[in-house]
């Protein structure tokens, strides 16, 4: 069944409306007509079954006919920090992590970046971003559409770290088995005391810095590790930075017990 997130102004106890792109998808794209049913959420607390009323390009009004759970966000909140990558491969990033569960993202800068930073266009990017985010929420039934903050500073990510419960930097150097840590070890050192404390680790609010193509400086990891990030490891092969980001958030939240881990 077909997903659609709308604002909270279009949402009532017993109605809804589909506009724009997404009253164009639903009865030009999916052919929708009365009796049809679509799924639609608020993207915050409210998801449910609406049935159609009446579907035209421009306004589609539909019945809440059942209202459902919001079970299908991770335990774990898991913000993707992403250097900012050439081409389209945020793109990418954006669009698969959503799919697998990230929270949100953060784009920001780093010295071995190779992309031109224009801060002219980041609207127009991050309106496409956002786009793309809604797009792969809706397509993997999420109950929210991840955050997708403005780019960065490395000052203010490093200046972020505070607010977080778990900071993994990931650092090709920590791939190496001779001495590197990995997400499983970081976690469950993470975990441990806060089981002895009584205190509780879920649900967290964690977040996974991914580096360019280049990687990271030395300056950065040290920088990094100083403020209060933990450097690990990917394994022991140097994965694209496009791929770092799922791959890391896969880790997590198997960790979390969300795909059958811990």
């Amino acid at each position: 069944m077909q997903r659609y997130f709308v604002a909270a102004d279009q949402f009532t106890e017993t109605q809804v409306r589909l506009t724009g792109e997404d009253a164009h998808h639903a009865a030009r794209v999916m052919r929708m007509k009365p009796g049809d049913k679509f799924i639609v959420s608020d993207g915050a607390a409210r998801t449910a079954i609406a049935e159609v009323k009446d579907a035209s390009a421009t306004l589609v009004e539909a019945d809440i006919v059942e209202q459902l759970s919001m079970d299908s966000e991770p335990l774990w909140s898991v913000t993707i920090a992403q250097s900012l990558p050439k081409g389209d491969k945020m793109e990418l990033v954006i669009q698969k992590g959503t799919e697998i569960g990230a929270y949100a993202f953060a784009p920001f800068q780093s010295e071995r970046m190779i992309v031109q930073y224009d801060g002219k266009k980041e609207a127009k990017r991050l309106e496409r971003w956002s786009k793309i985010a809604k797009e792969a929420a809706e397509q993997s039934h999420r109950n929210r559409v991840p955050v997708i903050e403005q780019v960065q500073s490395w000052r203010e990510l490093m200046q972020g770290i505070k607010n977080y419960d778990l900071v993994l930097f990931c650092y090709e150097r920590e791939g190496d088995a001779a001495h590197g840590k990995g997400i499983r070890t970081a976690v469950q050192e993470w975990i441990l005391p806060s089981e002895r404390s009584g205190k509780q680790t879920s649900p967290a609010n964690i977040m996974l810095i991914v580096g360019p193509e280049g990687g990271f400086t030395d300056r950065e990891a040290a920088e990094a590790e100083t403020t209060g990030a933990v450097l690990v490891g990917l394994g022991k092969r140097i994965l694209r930075t496009e791929t770092a980001g799922i791959v890391g958030l896969t880790c997590l939240l198997y960790e979390s017990g969300e795909m059958g881990g811990a």
